[in-house]
């Protein structure tokens, strides 16, 4: 009774993720892109530290304007490799398994791309894009094909409990 109550709950992260993408695609082109920006320098930052490349300020900023576009397309597919994740543990938990997963669950994410992107014309300096939504669509299948494989690796992973271990003989 109580996990018939709590089971439409597991829809929560994906509604979050949601918000979350909605959020960013509210924002306008300038705070899109500055936020783009720190977001890029503060990788190249952490790339130079780790290779200890001893590379300049400019430097930095330049290898940052070369990777913006990459960290930004990159950034559209881990959203919705996460809405897919959000998306199909659930429906996974509704008894949704197989191809019918994958088909739902790419089906529901690429629409709220397409709705995504309609939103985006209503925010100044931004324009839906056909490519974003392909990026996007991507991204949920690579996510609910790894939220399948999982699923599958789980239902066929056989573990004996601790408290059945035998005893050596003695």
């Amino acid at each position: 009774m109580i996990r018939t109550c709590l089971k439409p709950l597991s829809f929560l992260p994906a509604v979050f993720m949601m918000c979350l993408i909605f959020g960013f695609s509210a924002q306008d082109a300038q705070a899109s892109g500055q936020l783009s920006n720190q977001v890029t320098v503060k990788l190249v930052e952490a790339c130079e530290s780790v290779f200890a490349k001893g590379w300049s300020d400019l430097q930095i900023f330049e290898y940052a304007l070369m990777l913006e576009h990459a960290v930004r397309k990159t950034a559209h597919m881990a959203e919705y490799f996460l809405l897919a994740v959000t998306v199909a543990l659930p429906l996974y938990g509704y008894r949704l398994r197989g191809w019918r997963l994958i088909l739902a669950t790419t089906i529901f994410c690429t629409a709220f791309a397409c709705l995504d992107e309609y939103h985006q014309s209503f925010v100044p300096g931004r324009f839906p894009s056909l490519r974003d939504v392909c990026i996007d669509s991507a991204g949920s299948l690579a996510g609910v094909c790894v939220t399948r494989f999982l699923c599958f690796l789980r239902e066929r992973a056989h573990f004996c409990p601790l408290s059945q271990k035998t005893s050596p003989p003695g």
